[in-house]
């Protein structure tokens, strides 16, 4: 008897996963594959979880998260959006958050639309969801063409998966290509689920939710990216009463709750100003932009941490394979897209591993 399921042979094994696994087997290697932080959690955050752990609040905590946390999260979204009928609650991570909303919406046979290139976990927490992914090409720049959605829309279409700043490009839509999305969204009364985990890193232009827009937006975000918590898995959902009260109940029955004493330091985190650490990323984006722009094709690179760059020279994996070769660890483009032209940066590194990196990038550009 085959014990495994159907749906795990459409689910591979996660590209950058085997290149953090190829990572700890090299010497002292360039390492802009990984996104996340580079800067420890701030201390007072760290302080935090301690005395969280000392006080005792290591128990399960209510599902929707506890009420201090709680509290800060739904007075801030009141203030921001002021929608009668929006309601948060804390998730273990935003990764959980993705999996409830989409295990909460999408039915056998259902259709999700999803933006290539695009966060690798949308494909297959769609998939285990038992939907299909439908992927609208945003190449060369990285712009979302809200006619392209339009006429992918079926009758089997459920939901709209949206992520700005946009991992791998680092894309931020715009407030005209923001505001076209949610109201087409609204119109074909299809969710619209929000991705703001990396909100905090816009550089030209200001952040601009969907729910600004369309009041059942569906939003997921968290401190993961913006306080250095990857590991802490703690994170938020808002959006209206009914899809909120589902995917609470579903967290009962999956992930229980968010870790408790992380919860508490959360708090902390919430009033952290971390406008530094977005400055200090604003300066690694100009650096790696500028030293590159004239022997590499960048489009996107608005916000989060990631340059996706066209490779000069064949594919995306074979450019890679190359970089890798010169001890250089990089991400390619088809790990998150139906093509294999590009390649991903990760500039959440300290400066020496940046110049390292345009070093030997610039010394690949012509060829092998």
């Amino acid at each position: 008897m085959d014990w495994i399921a159907d749906r795990m042979r459409l689910i591979d094994a996660s590209g950058i996963r085997k290149v953090f696994d190829l990572a700890a087997n090299m010497q002292n290697p360039i390492n802009l594959s990984i996104g996340q932080p580079h800067f420890d959690t701030p201390e007072p955050i760290k302080q935090a979880l301690c005395k969280a752990v000392a006080d005792g609040r290591n128990a399960y905590s209510q599902t929707q998260g506890i009420k201090p946390l709680l509290e800060t999260i739904q007075s801030s979204i009141d203030a921001e959006y002021r929608h009668a009928d929006r309601k948060a609650f804390v998730t273990s991570g935003t990764s959980g958050g993705l999996m409830l909303v989409l295990s909460t919406l999408v039915n056998p046979g259902d259709e999700v639309i999803a933006f290539d290139p695009f966060f690798v976990m949308y494909k297959h927490l769609t998939t285990l969801a038992g939907g299909t992914t439908v992927l609208i090409d945003t190449y060369p720049d990285f712009r979302i063409d809200v006619a392209k959605v339009a006429a992918a829309i079926t009758p089997r279409t459920k939901a709209i998966l949206f992520n700005s700043p946009a991992n791998p490009t680092g894309a931020v839509a715009s407030e005209e290509e923001v505001r076209a999305l949610a109201e087409l969204a609204a119109e074909r009364n299809i969710a619209l689920i929000s991705d703001e985990i990396y909100r905090a890193f816009c550089y030209d232009r200001p952040f601009v939710s969907p729910a600004k827009f369309n009041d059942r937006t569906i939003v997921i975000d968290g401190f993961s990216k913006s306080h250095s918590m990857t590991g802490w898995r703690v994170g938020w959902c808002h959006g209206p009463q009914d899809v909120i009260q589902q995917m609470t109940k579903l967290q009962q029955f999956t992930f229980v709750c968010a870790p408790h004493p992380m919860q508490w330091a959360a708090v902390t985190a919430w009033g952290f100003d971390v406008s530094d650490r977005v400055a200090e990323y604003k300066a690694k984006r100009d650096f790696m932009r500028s030293e590159l722009s004239r022997d590499y094709e960048i489009h996107g690179a608005g916000g989060a941490f990631y340059l996706f760059v066209k490779a000069p020279w064949g594919t995306g994996t074979e450019f890679v394979a190359e970089a890798i070769q010169r001890n250089l660890l990089i991400i390619p483009g088809n790990v998150f897209s139906g093509q294999d032209t590009h390649f991903r940066i990760s500039y959440a590194a300290g400066d020496e591993t940046l110049q390292r990196g345009v070093e030997v990038l610039r010394g690949m550009a012509g060829g092998k």
